[in-house]
């Protein structure tokens, strides 16, 4: 069954054939589901979501002769993940004929979260992104790191635009790791963040924004982040 209905898929199409600029590999880490129950399984340390994540991925790829699905096992595969960054799965990382691999998602990108995924693969084809031009030279001016995580849930209308922004950063500065973590899906983490309420992102460990808030707000946050500004 497919999880794409047939209005999604030719809007999908459409839009890529009209919009993608250069080719796009999805990088997919997953681990599928052992037939035996085990005491790991039962720890939960088995990806519940990777299957349905992977038949989304695969969907979408399959819309244009522009998009190549790599899929990596996390757990034989660890030097891949480990280079790219992977801590957890289902995992995507968004690359574009640059290379650069900053935009990843956490989790099934379902609900309003698929026009996430759809807006990053374009904007990853074009190596640019629609920020202002101070948005871009700020953050090129970055000295520090910054790991930016938009917590989510597929069913939150307002989530989009904050993994926009993140993502979007992530794709103008090579110092930019910008990650959508599906909520439900990472409970663990969603206590550790005390995550009552999404959009909810924290970036670097210290600096929090509730809500999704404009690009010049974003920016300065991720600039505190860095260490940078007030």
């Amino acid at each position: 069954m497919e999880l794409l209905n047939q209005d999604v898929r030719e809007a999908t199409r459409t839009k890529f054939a009209s919009e993608l600029a250069g080719p796009v590999t999805i990088h997919f880490f997953t681990q599928e589901p052992s037939l035996l129950i085990t005491s790991e399984r039962l720890a939960g340390q088995e990806c519940l979501f990777c299957r349905e994540t992977r038949q989304l991925l695969t969907e979408v790829a399959g819309l244009s002769e522009q998009l190549i699905l790599e899929v990596h096992d996390f757990k034989a595969e660890k030097t891949e993940a480990d280079a790219m960054g992977v801590d957890k799965i289902p995992a995507a990382v968004i690359t574009g004929p640059g290379g650069a691999t900053g935009v990843r998602f956490y989790g099934i990108p379902s609900g309003y979260e698929y026009m996430s995924l759809v807006e990053a693969i374009v904007d990853a084809s074009k190596g640019t992104t629609g920020l202002s031009e101070a948005t871009k030279a700020a953050l090129k001016e970055l000295k520090k790191d910054v790991r930016i995580q938009v917590f989510v849930t597929p069913t939150c209308p307002y989530c989009t635009v904050a993994v926009r922004l993140a993502h979007q950063m992530a794709l103008e500065s090579p110092r930019v790791r910008a990650e959508m973590v599906e909520a439900t899906e990472f409970p663990h983490l969603a206590q550790k963040y005390a995550v009552f309420g999404v959009p909810k992102t924290i970036m670097n460990e210290t600096i929090t924004l509730d809500g999704a808030a404009p690009e010049e707000v974003f920016l300065e946050h991720v600039r505190r982040a860095a260490g940078e500004g007030a």
